[in-house]
């Protein structure tokens, strides 16, 4: 019988836990967060799944605020969470392990490789889509794909990981390089994120609503020039299209900024909008929709009473 991998995932929201529940047949899994009443309800009662089909399934997880030593790390917290999760690992990770971050945005993979160096740090992007639901349940709400870039680590579990992600129903497929896979998804955050966060829409309103996709694809098209610009090599033709495919994909769920929004919690637009409004500036590129979607989510993430819809109707 062959070994089972150990992995902790550090992240106990809709993605931590929705990726905990497909892994755990198959891996040893320990799921690492501080959300008190998560912890709580899935430690007494299991975590429910509401799948595609609407079936429900049940999961005993193992979920906990202290991480043991460990092998296999994957990093599902939000952008502003991640110096506190590679703090953690560092000092715990094998000095054969690996610590793959899936995260959102820009800077991730920086902080994790500053912690654990180059030779154990990976990075990959996921189009999963879940939404928490209360504390224990959460639903899966989009089968999107998942990539896992070879470079910089080239570490040997990378092949071993992407076959057991598949084999537990994480469509996964290894590439070569990084900056083409952070990008890839960076550009749909900008496009999605933002603006159902703003308007509380499904993902799938980008591609329904043509003055939502109008918005959209003008944020998406400003990165993909950010992207030209920096000499990153993007894994698609157009820009345009990649985007609505994944609003279709994830058409049902809620994004996880407007998740983060809805439940009063910091939001990933620094490391989205503000990342690629800040370095356009650095190399020359306008970037109008993003820098105004980065204001105007700040704004209504600190409590603002203003017209949104009014305000970036001006944008076009």
């Amino acid at each position: 019988m062959e070994n089972r991998l150990s992995i902790t995932i550090f992240g106990i929201g809709a993605l931590g836990t929705l990726f905990g529940s497909r892994l755990h047949p198959w891996a040893d899994v320990t799921l690492v967060g501080h959300w008190p009443e998560q912890i709580a309800a899935v430690t007494q009662n299991g975590l429910r799944v509401t799948e595609l089909d609407g079936i429900e399934r049940h999961y005993d997880l193992h979920v906990t605020s202290r991480p043991a030593p460990m092998t296999l790390a994957i990093i599902l917290v939000k952008s502003a969470q991640t110096a506190a999760a590679v703090a953690q690992i560092g000092p715990l990770l094998q000095p054969d392990g690996l610590a793959i971050t899936l995260q959102n945005g820009l800077g991730n993979l920086e902080l994790l490789t500053a912690a654990v160096g180059p030779q154990r740090a990976a990075v990959g992007v996921t189009s999963q889509g879940a939404t928490v639901l209360r504390p224990g349940h959460i639903r899966h709400a989009g089968a999107g794909p998942t990539a896992l870039a070879l470079q910089p680590s080239n570490h040997p579990l990378l092949p071993v990981v992407t076959d057991l992600f598949n084999r537990a129903r994480l469509a996964t497929e290894l590439v070569e390089q990084a900056d083409g896979v952070i990008w890839s998804k960076l550009i749909v955050n900008v496009a999605l994120n933002p603006l159902t966060a703003l308007l509380e829409t499904p993902n799938g309103a980008l591609a329904d609503d043509p003055w939502m996709r109008r918005l959209g694809l003008a944020a998406a098209r400003e990165a993909t020039q950010v992207a030209h610009a920096l000499g990153v090599e993007l894994p698609f033709a157009d820009a345009d299209q990649h985007v609505l495919h994944i609003a279709r994909l994830t058409a049902h769920n809620h994004s996880s900024m407007f998740q983060d929004m809805r439940r009063g919690a910091r939001t990933e637009i620094d490391a989205l909008c503000g990342a690629v409004a800040d370095l356009g500036e650095t190399c020359g590129v306008a970037t109008p929709v993003n820098r105004a979607f980065w204001r105007l989510v700040r704004a209504k993430e600190a409590g603002e009473k203003r017209d949104f819809r009014g305000e970036l109707d001006r944008l076009l």
